[in-house]
């Protein structure tokens, strides 16, 4: 499918606590439902996304652009639904009302970059926008104005 939007979510696993490999493992479907109380809920869940952005600015590839991934779940672009048909989807390492780090602004800015030289300038949306009342994702500690220059 065409590359036509990109979602932004944030992610942290644990909930608020950043570092370790449990993002990494739920994405390549192997976390252990025993490694934290949290993880008994979510363990079984097939997502992912086709990047991670870490709190260091490290850029981690799941999934090529072109193929689908399961980040955006009952979603809706501009009266097209299933976003993740059309989208490709880049967690950032995070919470909804922690600031994101200037290394990891860095990242998303090239990584930005790189996808509009090789798809043309795409739509920029949050998690939130495509799945209004069920996620929240960025979060208000998002700085969409660093990514102004950007946005069509």
């Amino acid at each position: 499918d065409t590359v036509d939007l990109v979602v932004l979510h944030n992610i942290s696993l644990p909930p608020g606590e950043f570092g370790g490999e449990a993002i990494i493992d739920l994405f390549l479907n192997r976390l252990d439902a025993n490694a934290h109380p949290y993880f008994a809920d979510i363990a079984g869940l097939e997502v992912s996304a086709h990047f991670l952005i870490r709190r260091d600015g490290d850029l981690i590839q799941f999934v090529p652009c072109e193929l689908r991934a399961w980040h955006a779940g009952a979603s809706n672009w501009q009266g097209r639904e299933r976003c993740n048909d059309f989208s490709v989807g880049i967690e950032l390492e995070g919470t909804d009302d922690e600031p994101f780090t200037e290394a990891q602004y860095a990242t998303l800015i090239d990584l930005l970059d790189a996808m509009f030289a090789r798809y043309g300038r795409l739509p920029l949306a949050g998690h939130s926008d495509v799945s209004p009342g069920r996620k929240t994702d960025p979060g208000p500690a998002f700085d969409w104005a660093r990514l102004a220059h950007l946005r069509a």
